[in-house]
């Protein structure tokens, strides 16, 4: 892919919806703001029928269905997914992740190694699947289907 065209199809902001949001741990907000922070500094973002960017997006779920709003010059469109396809993925990250933050403060290093090999199977798995379901909608590359994987699963979390 060009430098141009990543320069052009990028994200400049990402605002995830406040009410969509519950209470998160120390652990889970670090988690978020690295995402969103790593997202912002390098992206491959373009929404089908766009020119060009940079754009705007906010996230945020309605009636259980994640809500992307994106906007960028000359182009502005809301696009709707079901998680059903996501749920048990994002299940598991949970428990995964739980484990892996517990194993941090009183596991060995091969315990938390085979967690964290783990955690990113299971990332991998879903960012393959938020690039699938977003096929026709909004092309990205591996690292930023990744990136809002993590905050897809930061608008589930329960604190």
């Amino acid at each position: 892919m060009a430098d141009d065209d990543r320069q052009m199809h990028r994200l400049q902001t990402v605002e995830l919806d406040d009410e969509s949001l519950a209470a998160a741990s120390r652990d889970q907000e670090q988690e978020r703001q690295i995402a969103i922070f790593d997202l912002l500094e390098e992206n491959h973002f373009h929404p089908e029928g766009a020119d060009h960017g940079p754009y705007d997006l906010r996230m945020g779920l309605v009636e259980n269905r994640l809500v992307l709003d994106v906007k960028g010059p000359g182009y502005e469109r809301r696009h709707i997914l079901s998680l059903s396809p996501f749920r048990s993925l994002i299940k598991d990250y949970f428990m995964i992740c739980e484990s892996y933050y517990q194993a941090i403060r009183s596991s060995t290093p091969a315990q938390i190694e085979a967690l964290d090999m783990g955690r990113r199977g299971l990332h991998n798995e879903a960012s393959e699947l938020l690039q699938t379901r977003l096929a026709g909608k909004i092309d990205t590359d591996m690292d930023t289907a990744r990136r809002l994987f993590t905050l897809i699963c930061a608008l589930h979390w329960r604190g």
